[in-house]
Formats: structure tokens, C-alpha cells, sequence
């Protein structure tokens, strides 16, 4: 009896013990500086007007911050009828997200242009 309840410990010792081996700290501190620095601008311009935006945002919100109109009809992203170009790239408005800010400086200055 006394020997089934020795195993029973060292076991749930070792087991205790080995789940911090699944878990490296490197990956625990890459969760915390990526939430920690979500916070990313990008600029957006459209008719002289520039405008810092959260990276990962509504579209639909920074394109009535900064004045442009799409037009909405399905507010699903099915019938495209919503889509703006945002730096060169077309984005459907109504489910979109305000993308990442460019690495280029000259693009970082002037902003990302949306039409």
C-alpha cells in the first residue's frame, strides 16, 4: 500500500515537472511583446487630408474619417461594389482592414493614398 502511494507521488511529481517543458520562455515572451506592441499607426491620406489610423481597423471607419464615400450594397464583401485603392491595392471597404504601414520611408511620410 505504501509503495502504490511512493509511485502515485513521484509520478504526479514528474508529471507536474514536465509541463513547463512543453512551453519554452522564448514563446512566452514573443505572446507578450506582440500584444504589447499591437498598437501600430498607419497613415492614410485621400484629398490632402492625412489621418493616423490603427493598423488592423475598420476600413469602412478610417474611409469616413478621411471623407471617401464607397458605395455599400451587400456590407458582406460578396458583391464588391464597396472597393477603394489603398496604397495601390484594392480592399473591399466593408470588411477590410486598415493594412500594415509600409517599410518604404517615402511611403511612411506621405501615406498610404486611398481612392
Amino acid at each position: 500500500m505504501m509503495n502504490c502511494s511512493l509511485i502515485s507521488a513521484i509520478l504526479f511529481a514528474v508529471i507536474l515537472g514536465s509541463t513547463n517543458a512543453f512551453f519554452s520562455h522564448s514563446n512566452i515572451n514573443a505572446r507578450r511583446t506582440s500584444t504589447s506592441s499591437s498598437l501600430h499607426m498607419t497613415i492614410l491620406t485621400a484629398n490632402g487630408q492625412k489621418v493616423d489610423f490603427k493598423e488592423g481597423s475598420p476600413l469602412s471607419s478610417a474611409c469616413a474619417k478621411l471623407g471617401v464615400k464607397p458605395k455599400y450594397s451587400c456590407k458582406r464583401g460578396d458583391c464588391g461594389s464597396c472597393t477603394v485603392s489603398v496604397g495601390g491595392t484594392r480592399i473591399k471597404a466593408c470588411v477590410g482592414k486598415v493594412p500594415p504601414m509600409p517599410r518604404l520611408k517615402s511611403l511612411q511620410e506621405k501615406g498610404l493614398e486611398v481612392k
